[in-house]
């Protein structure tokens, strides 16, 4: 697909690979409905992305930003499912020095699985619903999937979610290729955003030194393998893995 025929959705669009998202969809020509819920980001955002508040948890407010996404940019025809959040933790620990039981905490399950699943995917039901309803095909859908999908310390909520999506990037594709609707998962490794920046510099330093490439990923990275997605009519229900040649 010409990236200048794309109307896209990208959730998660305030900080990180979301906001590069959205920029380099925009200055490629498609038209663009960035969401998240740090309104301020959205705010510094390129001219003419059209902008709004969006929890990818609340059906309602999903729903309804779907449909003001097809009215502003007069149809609808991708989505880039970026949103997501980390509580990372192992399942369960035992402290070395007071011999004291931890557990993850359900509520960091809850959370991660919220937004990185849940909403994630009913990002993708409500948009497909939405291309159905006015017909406006063909469509692209990209998640964002991980690396450590394939399995991670201390990221079991998180590691349960982004395999699922994977996962359901191939099933999405086989219940709507008869739309001419295609469907893809971005895997990134270790990517510079601010969620990434909050690591110990330390533990940074010695992931890093893992990456054959010898360096962590930019959003760049991350964009020309969606780009790529995006444009090629013969890429369906796969997941790519970008990340330096690392191994978690």
């Amino acid at each position: 697909m010409d990236l200048k025929d794309l109307k896209v959705i990208v959730t998660g669009a305030a900080n990180g690979m979301g906001t590069h998202f959205a920029n380099q969809l925009a200055a490629a020509g498609a038209s663009v409905a960035a969401g998240d819920i740090d309104v301020a980001g959205l705010e510094r955002l390129a001219p003419g992305i059209h902008t709004r508040r969006l929890d990818v948890t609340d059906d309602a407010d999903l729903t309804a930003f779907v449909d003001w996404a097809a009215a502003q940019m007069g149809g609808l025809n991708g989505l880039i499912n970026n949103a997501g959040i980390i509580r990372d933790g192992l399942l369960v620990r035992r402290d070395r020095k007071s011999g004291e039981i931890t557990k993850l905490s359900r509520q960091f399950w809850d959370d991660v699985l919220a937004v990185n699943l849940t909403g994630a995917t009913m990002m993708v039901r409500e948009t497909i619903a939405k291309m159905i309803e006015i017909e406006q095909f063909p469509g692209v859908i990209v998640t964002l999937s991980s690396i450590s999908r394939h399995g991670n310390a201390g990221q079991s909520n998180y590691v349960a979610a982004k395999a699922a999506l994977a996962a359901n990037t191939l099933t999405w594709a086989r219940e709507f290729s008869r739309y001419g609707i295609r469907f893809g998962a971005i895997a990134p490794g270790m990517v510079a955003t601010p969620m990434t920046a909050g690591m110990n510099e330390k533990a940074l330093a010695a992931l890093t030194a893992r990456i054959p490439v010898g360096r962590i990923g930019l959003p760049e990275d991350i964009w020309q393998a969606i780009r790529f997605v995006l444009e090629c009519d013969y890429f369906n229900g796969r997941t790519i893995d970008v990340d330096g040649g690392l191994s978690m």
